[in-house]
């Protein structure tokens, strides 16, 4: 399992070493021994999180706040999609800034999203299942994000604008510029 820190610090990219042969392929997708000696602290995951989506589905920009912030650990386990974060952290050196990876069942990815960012992917194959963990469990009153779409973010999100599909509530999310986080 190689751990790679991308462009926006803290915020880490998994790959396992798959061991394939003639019967098909085995891969470690967790070790929290690894995770903690990459990371430089331990998260303690407490709640698994599962959705299945469809073609053209944005989900998020999406985050917990205050003392519900989470830390999320996201694969894709069918299709693939494009999950971007943006880093809301308070005082960043890449505060407002965004990453983006293709993760899918095909290259078993993982990418370590810690507090502070706001999460979301699009799902560019015919289906996908997303599972992820959180070190901390959900809390709607906590519920926050940023708008998909904020052009002062202007993510690439992979899919032709007409074939966006988007929740109500996730078109009301505010701005960066209006953004209130922690």
């Amino acid at each position: 399992m190689t751990f790679s820190e991308s462009p926006l610090k803290g915020c880490f990219i998994i790959e396992p070493r798959v061991l394939e042969d003639h019967r098909g392929y085995f891969f470690e997708s967790f070790n929290q021994k690894l995770l903690d000696e990459a990371l430089g602290y331990s998260p303690q995951f407490v709640q698994d999180n599962q959705s299945r989506s469809r073609y053209g589905v944005i989900r998020g920009l999406h985050l917990q706040t205050g003392h519900h912030a989470q830390a999320k650990l996201v694969r894709a386990l069918e299709g693939e999609i494009w999950d971007v974060v943006v880093d809301v952290r308070p005082g960043s050196a890449t505060y407002g800034q965004s990453f983006g990876i293709l993760l899918s069942a095909e290259n078993k990815k993982q990418l370590f999203i810690p507090r502070g960012f706001a999460h979301g992917f699009a799902v560019l194959s015919e289906n996908a299942t997303i599972h992820y963990k959180a070190d901390n469990y959900y809390n709607k009153e906590s519920e926050s994000g940023l708008l998909y779409s904020d052009p002062a973010l202007a993510i690439d999100w992979r899919l032709p604008s007409e074939a966006i599909i988007t929740s109500e509530k996730d078109k009301l999310l505010p701005l960066l510029a209006e953004f209130k986080g922690d």
